[in-house]
Parts: C-alpha cells; sequence; structure tokens
C-alpha cells in the first residue's frame, strides 16, 4: 500500500529563493504549455496538442533557457506537463458527461504551489545525507534541505513533492510499504450519523460534538480580511511590505483553522478504528448538498426574483463546509484500510426518518432537530441516534449481501 508523509523543511535563505525560483519556473512552464494549446486549438486547423508533444520540446527548451527552465529536474518539468494534460482530461471528461466543464486556468505565483518529482533519485534524493544525524533531501537546483522529520518513513520512497504553505515549505512523500498488522478484532460495529449540530453520533448512543473551528476564528478573519481589503488588487511584485503581512495574516488564520479540522478528524477516525471492526456511514454527496439554490423568477413580473432561500441556505452551507465531513471520511477510509477494519457507505435516503422499531417511514417521526418521535408506535429517541442506527443496520445487509 501507498503512505504519504509530509514534513516540514527548514531551508537557509539562499535555499528558500531557490525554492521560489524553482516554483515560479515551474509555473511559467505551466502556463506557457496552456498558451500553446490553446492557441493551437484556435488556430483554423484546430490542432489538438497531447503531452507527448510538450514533453518532445522540453530539451530545446532547457537549451534556449539554461538560467532558469535549464536549472531544474526533467523529471519535474515532466511531471508539471503531465498535471496539464491531467487537468485537460478532467475538462473533456466533464464535457462528455454533461457536468460544468471549467475550462483549465493560467496560474499565477500564489495558485501554483507545487513542484512533484516522479521518482526518488531521479532530480531529487531523500535523506541525501544518511551519515549526518539530520535529515535532509536533495532537490536539483536547490542543494541538501534540512527536514523536520518527526516519525520514521517506513517502506521504500516512491515520489517526493515540494509543497509551499505560506512562508513554509514542506516535502511530501509516498512511500510503498507492505500492507501492515490488522488491529485485534473487537468484535463491535457501529453506525456513524453526520451531523451540523454534533459532529457525529453514533449507533452506540455516543456523541462526538463539533468543534466549529472556523466560527471560532470567524471574527479574526473578518478583521485580517478586512484590513487586506484596504489595499489595492495589484500583482505580487507590486505589493508594499504592510500589504505582504496582510496577506500572510489572513493566510496563515486560514492554515490554522484546517489544520485544526484536520487534527480533529484524524482524533475522531483513529478512535472509531480501534473501537470497532464495521463502520457504516451515509454516502453524502457533499458537493450537491453545498450547492447555492437556484434563482426564482416572478412570472408575473419581468426581472423580479422571489424569495428563494439563499441567505439560509448560505448558513447551512458554510456550517457544513466547516464541519469538514469529507476530509473525515477520507481520513477514515485511509485509516480503516490500515488498521484491516471494513468501512461502508450506504444510501442516505430516510435515515432519519424510518423507525427503527417498527420501520414506519415518515417525515412526521421527526417533529425536531433533535427529537425523534415515531407516530406508528411511539418509539421515542434522538433524531442522530436513530439515524445511525438505520445507517448500521443497512450497511449490515450490503455487507451481508456482498461478503467478502
Amino acid at each position: 500500500m501507498i503512505r504519504a508523509y509530509k514534513f516540514l523543511m527548514r531551508p537557509t535563505v539562499g535555499q528558500a529563493i531557490a525554492l521560489g525560483e524553482m516554483l515560479a519556473d515551474h509555473c511559467s512552464l505551466y502556463n506557457g504549455a496552456l498558451q500553446e494549446r490553446r492557441d493551437a486549438y484556435r488556430h483554423a486547423s484546430k490542432t489538438s496538442i497531447k503531452y507527448g508533444q510538450q514533453s518532445a520540446q522540453l530539451k530545446e527548451i532547457r537549451a534556449f533557457d539554461p538560467e532558469r527552465q535549464g536549472r531544474w529536474s526533467f523529471s519535474s518539468q515532466q511531471a508539471t506537463l503531465r498535471r496539464l494534460d491531467k487537468a485537460f482530461a478532467a475538462f473533456f471528461r466533464r464535457v462528455k458527461s454533461g457536468d460544468t466543464p471549467g475550462y483549465p486556468r493560467f496560474r499565477g505565483m500564489n495558485w501554483f504551489d507545487t513542484v512533484d518529482f516522479p521518482r526518488d533519485g531521479d532530480g531529487c534524493r531523500w535523506d541525501s545525507t544518511p551519515h549526518d544525524p539530520v535529515t535532509r533531501v536533495r532537490l536539483q537546483g536547490v542543494g541538501h534541505v534540512k527536514v523536520n522529520q518527526h516519525r520514521p518513513v517506513v517502506g521504500r520512497v516512491k515520489t517526493v513533492s515540494v509543497k509551499r504553505e505560506g512562508k513554509r515549505w514542506y516535502v511530501v512523500l509516498a512511500a510503498e510499504h507492505a500492507q501492515p498488522e490488522p488491529l485485534p478484532k473487537t468484535g463491535s460495529v457501529a453506525g456513524i450519523d453526520m451531523g451540523i449540530a454534533t459532529f457525529l453520533a453514533d449507533s452506540n448512543g455516543e456523541f462526538v460534538p463539533n468543534p466549529r473551528h472556523g466560527r471560532k476564528a470567524a471574527a479574526k478573519l473578518e478583521t485580517a480580511q478586512q484590513a487586506l481589503a484596504r489595499f489595492p488588487r495589484v500583482r505580487h511584485d507590486k505589493r508594499t511590505a504592510n500589504h505582504l503581512r496582510a496577506v500572510q495574516k489572513v493566510a496563515d488564520l486560514h492554515r490554522k483553522v484546517r489544520r485544526q479540522r484536520l487534527d480533529h478528524a484524524h482524533k475522531t477516525a483513529l478512535g472509531l478504528v480501534r473501537e470497532h471492526d464495521v463502520i457504516a456511514h451515509e454516502d453524502l454527496k457533499i458537493r450537491n448538498m453545498v450547492q447555492a439554490p437556484k434563482p426564482k423568477p416572478d412570472p408575473e413580473q419581468p426581472g423580479v426574483f422571489l424569495p428563494n432561500g439563499a441567505a439560509a441556505k448560505a448558513g447551512l452551507n458554510h456550517s457544513i463546509s466547516d464541519a469538514g465531513w469529507g476530509v473525515f471520511l477520507t481520513i477514515l477510509h485511509a485509516k480503516a484500510e490500515s488498521a484491516g477494519r471494513e468501512v461502508i457507505a450506504v444510501d442516505p435516503r430516510n435515515t432519519s426518518r424510518t423507525c427503527p422499531e417498527c420501520g414506519h417511514v415518515s417525515a412526521e417521526n421527526r417533529p425536531a432537530q433533535a427529537k425523534f418521535h415515531c407516530v406508528s408506535c411511539g418509539h421515542l429517541a434522538h433524531a442522530d441516534t436513530v439515524g445511525a442506527l438505520n445507517v448500521l443496520r443497512a450497511g449490515l445487509v450490503r455487507r451481508n449481501a456482498n461478503p467478502a
């Protein structure tokens, strides 16, 4: 299996400048390749350029510009071109399926923050100074950069990526190793119901509170964004020192919220994986859930729109995004795979409206957000616990229908 490791790098001043130049040159390569594809298709011949054609031009590009493009790893530049090719492949896939296409866009320096090295040893070398107690990663054109390795890397490193987050630099490794030993069986199964009032409720009646990290940081973030809005919108190299500090302040607040959300998701998922052999959850379509409501034109007054609940829906969408359900479910599946646990996604329809005692389905069974009261048999319980019980039941039915 493949496991990712992310470590903080501690470059010198010169190395940090070189890393910034590496990102800038790869961004320039990406934008140039995108421009070439656009121009070729706009031509009367409607020429379609592929990755192979652009990759074959790299040798000439590096020879023409040895001070910039020629400094960096050939393989990392190929990875950047593959990144553009994947963006076009995703664009055409969305066009074919009828989704909103989203044509690949040019990247500014603030929106291009990663350089990939497809193979360890080709333009990069993890643990490049094994004789030294300080871990370093060697990057072509940059040198041996110190790394704060806070945990051991298990397995063979396959790929290396360099990522910039604000003023910090990180190295991300993808290592391949054998499937770890599964955790001992507990004999316990659980269903979980994701929510806003509480982060999740399980079928055993336990609740995990919603930390609402985004809401707690909203006041500070609002102040920082108002301070940033006072500066004119100019290019990165035209910004003053105060402007750059305002940008950094907003970025730091967003990064803190993101890391808090990740930390909560990791700890919650780890607790579930340690306690239960089988975990069932709702197969939520989060992207559809956070879509804004469509406008409602007034048929009697052209150009006038009727109320569509957009303000209330915007608040709900913000709460859903702040909860981080998608991140949590991704982490839960990854940890369950490593621990030899089973995670089952089930259809979420009517899970909060079905009575677990008599099976009666009705919207009237849930008179309030947290209350479930069956109108048929009178069963009374917490609505989220009832949802988790129904999710578990559906998960076990699906598991028994498709035995491993």
